[in-house]
């Protein structure tokens, strides 16, 4: 798909032309206790230059990242002077916003920069989009204040046209508050206090600021419904000022149209796409799509987006367990729990490069799949999830207190209440369109947990063509599509149910410091290891019992924890600054798709007299090699026919090879002792 690559230029030529401001560069990276190699690949001139909807693509609009004015202010004041300089859209608690100061709920942070309308968007309305800003935002422009939004992880837009002086230069002024865990707003893991297994908070600005320009009557949004049975695509249109308007969707395949249709705004309409590709993990293909609102034979506005054809759901398979199904067929789902957490931009990445490189060594690692853990990401994000074959599992960011164990459901205020679930409803309609997202996950574990029931319906309702996993981890209710339990740091699985899926949505969390590497010296994981090699044998040992657990049980996912380290965590599997793969890439792909070499079966490696080796692979079909002088086996070695005795201290090597795929060198050390040293220690 090109649209994105081509917008993305055609941003940049935009911004270089049409952006006016113009002022010192009065920035620099501040003093971290951890970066990334993209920090300092940072233009403070460009940051985060990339188109920010990639569901809904303009020809025609000006990024409003870089430099602006800030200052922080007790509650309620108005600053009588600037503190400084900030880069947005990276929080002001991190590194890369050239601040790095942490907000209080007492507290205002206010931003200002000006810009200019171009000459050729005149008698254009101009809207005013921010795609995140956490958590209460006031915005005016010239004077004149054009809205108010709450909600940390939502895009929002302003029409500003009516704000808009005569003046050439704008100027654009935004107030926000954020109560981070003094308030019962959904939050995440933010706190005041970051430790263990809470973190840095992020205030303000942490995505990309932006106007465009539309006409009088233009798309505001619209759904994408794909059926995989029939190969129907179903659009719902919404339109401001729709008056006769009408609508042409064309839907284009490697750069051919294939299928065309009219519509009208508020109506459904259905295109046929003949022999449809259907997206999968294993073949991510996008349609690309292309939608004009038409006046009087004119083309008042044209958007472009993409989709996939698939289709999630529950049955029984032909062992008879149910199961998730993806296009009718179970895949088994496994991947990492992604807090997308940065240690030099919080909650922002660096850059586009840094984030996609996450989730390429996702797919690189053997995973098919991500669980974003009560944080939700740009739209941008979900785009390269779409394009690289990664399903989502999405979770509502978590608010009031966070309670710990099998315990009622809490009792939220009105205000609570009605916040939580606009915000749940945000995050659906702003990722709607997205297939790589096929689950929607309200709560973890019971995080502020409530009315279970009524929100997994009000889910299920607002978004019929997903599946709903009402609490992910402990505090089951019976609801939803999915069972889903947590287990550290070894994995288990609970009995299979015939109604809804059964899932392990968090377990390892194996820990591994690497110096040089860590947010602070003082860190944890739910269980630490040693070295990289006791890591490596613990995670292998973990997916051989995964692996049966999905054949013999009925598990249809599994949640290891996690992508990377986050600050003071290091049970990731990269290092939180992202330079290291504590496993070795290949090696967590083949213990992920179940080529693990052959173990002895024996637990006690210690003999007196002899010893009965007897080795076993945990995935059929395939032929055991082994060495006893201590040299890496191959195909030339000796091939296992069965257990063998040994009568010295010998270092046992072994390599499995199937028809597709081979391990890694696996190595056992069988000591022999003296009987009185048997036991010694």
């Amino acid at each position: 798909m090109k649209i994105f690559k081509s917008v993305s230029i055609l941003s940049f030529l935009i911004l270089s032309l049409s952006c006016s401001q113009k002022k010192e560069i009065n920035w620099k990276l501040t003093e971290n206790p951890l970066l990334t190699k993209w920090a300092s690949e940072v233009d403070p001139l460009k940051p985060w230059l990339q188109y920010p909807r990639p569901d809904m693509v303009r020809n025609a609009w000006i990024n409003l990242n870089g430099i602006w004015d800030y200052a922080i202010t007790r509650k309620g004041e108005n600053p009588e002077k600037w503190d400084g300089s900030i880069l947005v859209p990276y929080p002001v608690e991190s590194a890369l916003s050239g601040v790095r100061k942490k907000i209080s709920e007492n507290e205002n942070l206010w931003y200002k920069r000006t810009f200019r309308i171009p000459n050729v968007w005149h008698k254009k309305h101009i809207l005013l989009n921010f795609e995140a800003c956490d958590w209460e935002t006031i915005v005016w422009v010239d004077g004149k204040e054009v809205g108010t939004h709450r909600g940390g992880y939502d895009p929002f837009t302003f029409d500003i046209t009516g704000s808009l002086s005569n003046k050439r230069l704008h100027e654009l002024l935004v107030c926000v508050w954020d109560p981070t865990d003094k308030g019962t707003q959904p939050r995440g893991k933010q706190v005041s206090s970051p430790g263990s297994i809470w973190y840095t908070s992020t205030t303000g600005i942490w995505q990309t600021v932006w106007i465009e320009p539309v006409n009088e009557s233009y798309i505001t949004s619209f759904r994408t419904v794909t059926n995989a049975d029939n190969g129907i695509i179903t659009f719902k249109t919404n339109i401001k000022n729709a008056d006769a308007g009408s609508l042409l969707f064309k839907i284009k395949k490697e750069g051919k149209t294939i299928a065309t249709a009219t519509g009208k705004a508020g109506s459904e309409t259905k295109v046929q796409i003949k022999d449809p590709v259907l997206w999968s993990p294993e073949k991510p293909f996008l349609y690309d799509i292309t939608i004009e609102l038409i006046n009087n034979n004119k083309t008042v506005d044209k958007i472009k987006s993409c989709t996939g054809i698939r289709k999630i759901s529950i049955g029984k398979t032909r062992d008879g367990f149910t199961r998730m199904l993806l296009n009718n067929e179970f895949v088994y789902q496994n991947g990492p729990l992604d807090q997308g957490f940065w240690p030099d931009g919080i909650y922002t990445p660096p850059t586009e490069d840094a984030m996609v490189y996450d989730l390429q060594m996702t797919k690189k690692m053997g995973f098919n799949m991500l669980r974003k853990h009560v944080k939700v990401e740009n739209r941008i994000f979900y785009y390269w999830c779409d394009k690289l074959g990664i399903l989502v599992w999405q979770d509502m960011p978590s608010g009031d207190e966070s309670i710990w164990g099998n315990m009622p459901d809490i009792n939220k205020s009105k205000e609570a209440t009605e916040q939580y679930e606009l915000e749940l409803k945000r995050m659906i309609e702003t990722k709607y369109n997205h297939p790589s997202i096929i689950i929607w996950v309200p709560f973890n574990e019971g995080w502020g947990q409530f009315e279970t029931g009524r929100i997994t319906q009000l889910i299920a309702d607002y978004d019929p063509t997903r599946l709903v996993n009402s609490s992910s981890g402990w505090t089951d209710r019976g609801t939803g599509n999915i069972n889903d339990i947590h287990h550290y740091p070894d994995p288990a699985v609970q009995p299979a149910e015939e109604k809804r899926a059964i899932v392990l949505g968090e377990f390892g969390g194996l820990g591994l410091p690497l110096q040089g590497h860590t947010w602070e010296q003082k860190n944890w994981g739910y269980r630490n290891m040693a070295d990289t090699l006791q890591l490596l044998s613990k995670y292998e040992s973990y997916f051989d019992l995964v692996h049966r657990f999905v054949k013999e049980n009925g598990l249809s996912a599994t949640i290891y924890t996690q992508t990377t380290d986050v600050e003071t965590e290091t049970n990731g599997l990269m290092t939180y600054d992202r330079k290291i793969n504590k496993m070795g890439v290949e090696n967590v792909f083949r213990a992920n798709n179940n080529i693990i070499p052959a173990s002895i079966i024996s637990q006690d490696r210690i003999f007196t007299d002899s010893f009965t080796v007897e080795l076993k692979n945990s995935r059929e079909g395939g032929k055991i090699f082994y060495t006893t002088d201590g040299s890496n086996p191959d195909e030339k070695s000796t091939l296992y026919a069965g257990p063998f005795k040994i009568s010295e201290t010998t270092t046992i090597k072994t390599f499995t090879k199937w028809n597709d795929a081979g391990s890694r060198v696996a190595s056992y050390l069988i000591e022999k002792k003296n009987p009185a040293d048997r036991f010694i220690y």
